[in-house]
């Protein structure tokens, strides 16, 4: 399987990313998320972080920041190898929003709501199983049984 090396530019925008990643709040938001949101259906996430919470804001930036961040990759913008070689955390926020994603597009008539994080853990998916077959089957074991432990207090 060729593959071509990362361009200087994809290296820098990875990196800058990254570093977005590091921002308190942003850090903070991405702790809360993976600490709390346990939802299943759109009434469910509701409830745990409603619009104009503080869980609302944690939920909204974590989806925002990494459908963006997808998105630079769906477009090319960076390399693909590279960023799934490095990056896993937009396929765990994916995994916890994949069951009720369409009510959610349906509820709030946004049929592009988290498309290029769907599309781009679609694409992992197949990326990762041929390079280490179970790892996702493993993956959603391991979410599974985070879901079933009490949020711990920070």
């Amino acid at each position: 399987m060729a593959t071509t090396k990362p361009t200087h530019e994809q290296a820098r925008l990875h990196l800058q990313l990254f570093e977005m990643r590091r921002e308190p709040r942003l850090r903070q938001a991405r702790e809360w998320f993976f600490k709390n949101y346990f939802a299943e259906t759109m009434d469910e996430a509701m409830k745990i972080a409603p619009m104009g919470s503080e869980g609302g804001t944690f939920v909204m930036m974590v989806f925002s920041y990494w459908d963006q961040t997808c998105a630079f990759l769906n477009y090319g913008l960076l390399h693909e190898d590279l960023f799934f070689e490095t990056t896993g955390e937009f396929f765990g926020v994916w995994e916890m929003v994949r069951s009720h994603i369409q009510e959610g597009r349906e509820r709030f008539a946004n049929k592009f709501f988290l498309a290029h994080l769907e599309k781009t853990a679609k694409r992992f998916e197949t990326w990762i199983e041929n390079r280490s077959p179970g790892h996702i089957a493993n993956m959603r074991k391991m979410m599974k049984e985070m879901r079933q432990q009490p949020a711990k207090a920070a």
